[in-house]
Parts: C-alpha cells; structure tokens; sequence
C-alpha cells in the first residue's frame, strides 16, 4: 500500500515490460476476435517525468531517457507509443491506446488515491473498467472471460517478503480457472536465489508452457540493487520468443551497464 511507481516510472525495468506487453497485445490482435486484459496492479495510469518524485531518483533518464531521440529499431513502436499518448503512460494506459473497440481492459488498483487517480485518467473509455481491488483477489473474479481470450498482466511492487510465493498461488489459480489464458508475471531481480526457487516450485505445479525472458542491466551480484526483471509468460504467442529476444537485446545495447545480460528459458515445456 505504500509503493509509488512515480519514483521509477519510465526505469529500464519499465522499457522492457512495456515494450513486450505491446508485442502481446498485438499477438491476440493478429485475429478479429476480441479479448480482455486485465491488469492487477495498474498504478495510476500516467506519470509525469518532470514531477519531484520522478525527479528525486532520475531512474527515467536510464531508460526512457535513452531511447526518446534516436530508439533502436526493436523498440520504436514502443517510443512512439509512448510520444502518441504524453506523459509517460503505464501499463493501463498503454493498454488502452491500442485496444480496438471489441476490446476489453479491466485494471485494477487497491490504494484508494491511486484508483481514483486512475479512474480519471481512464475516464471516457467505454471499453474499460477500473476497480479498486486487491489485484490477486481479481484474477479469480474475473476469469474466465466471456470474449474467451484473455491476456492477464500481474505486476505486483514486489515489496512484501513473501511476493513471489504470493504471486505464483494467485497465477496458477487463475491457470486452472481459465488454462488457454495468456498469463505474464513481471518479477525483479536483485539476486539469482529467489528467481531459482520460484522457477523450481512452479515445476511442482501442473502449468504447462511457461517461457521467461529476462534482461540484467547488470550483474545480479549485489542483492541491495534492481539488476534486472523478468517477465515469465504462461502460453506465450506462437513467434513472441523471437520477438522478445530482440527487444531484450536492444534493451541491453542502449540501457546496459558493463556486464549486462539478457536471456530466455522454457522453465515449463508444453
């Protein structure tokens, strides 16, 4: 409840979420079917770079920062999304710029300022529903979807201790109420250990083709830092793999410390 993602809107870890999240929204668009997205955790939906809180960390200058003059083939749809809609939009607002009109998005947000932030923000969209509620409460109450498609974005703050096994309940019982869902799970990563682990206790669990990308801006050596993120997809679209590991790659070259790395695993086969 007391996370604001002001502080580091617009971060490497955003570009990457983001630039990927684009690629599955226009995987499910590739049929003239309509979907829903749902996201968990949507924050406020549009962060303004040149706030105090924004400008207090400066995390926004080594990631968006970096890409606004000149961005690299592999990210220039997600530039120029960004540039089109102002400010810098999070994963809501992002969403909502390129549903079609049979689309769907419900996002959800439990701080009561940050959901009636959002419900502004969102205001005049008739395909999309906010609700102040407990992200991981929703992914049972909203699933299965009447459109039979759906697209389930979990981007909890990852401050609570026990977040990963948290996450991990709430995604497999969404798997089991709607298993032709596409599921994507962003996760930080500070050191390798927890990662492993989580990866080991999904392989106990009955999911099946679960792939996860992920890009360290640095090596994952001190503990204390955000290295890297993740993002682990249950179902991913038929050629995302190729996809993402281009954007990663751009990501690496142009946000990137000495030592960067990026990298793919099938933690799960189908």
């Amino acid at each position: 409840m007391n996370y604001r993602h002001i502080y580091h809107a617009g971060n490497f870890a955003d570009v990457m979420k983001h630039a990927l999240l684009l690629r599955l929204i226009a995987a499910l668009q590739r049929k003239d079917k309509p979907f829903l997205l749902l996201d968990t955790h949507a924050g406020i939906g549009s962060y303004d770079l040149a706030a105090e809180q924004a400008e207090k960390t400066g995390e926004w200058r080594d990631g968006i920062g970096r890409l606004l003059d000149d961005p690299p083939l592999d990210l220039a749809a997600y530039v120029t999304k960004v540039q089109e809609l102002g400010l810098y939009p999070g994963s809501p607002r992002l969403a909502a710029g390129c549903l079609r009109a049979m689309d769907r998005l419900i996002a959800c947000e439990l701080h009561p300022e940050d959901a009636a932030t959002l419900r502004r923000t969102m205001r005049g969209q008739p395909n999309v529903a906010v609700h102040e509620r407990d992200g991981y409460e929703a992914i049972g109450a909203f699933l299965p979807p009447p459109e039979k498609r759906a697209l389930i974005l979990i981007d909890p703050p990852f401050e609570r201790a026990d977040e990963f096994a948290t996450a991990g309940t709430a995604l497999l019982a969404g798997w089991k109420k709607f298993p032709s869902g596409l599921f994507a799970l962003w996760y930080p990563i500070k050191h390798r250990a927890p990662v492993r682990a989580f990866f080991e206790s999904l392989k106990l669990t009955p999911l099946r083709d679960v792939l996860c990308v992920e890009f360290l801006r640095r090596p994952d050596t001190d503990p204390t830092r955000l290295n890297g993120c993740g993002l682990l997809i249950v179902n991913p679209p038929y050629g995302f793999a190729r996809e993402a590991e281009l954007i990663l790659q751009a990501c690496g070259e142009r946000l990137g410390e000495p030592g960067w790395s990026c990298a793919m695993e099938e933690v799960i086969h189908e």
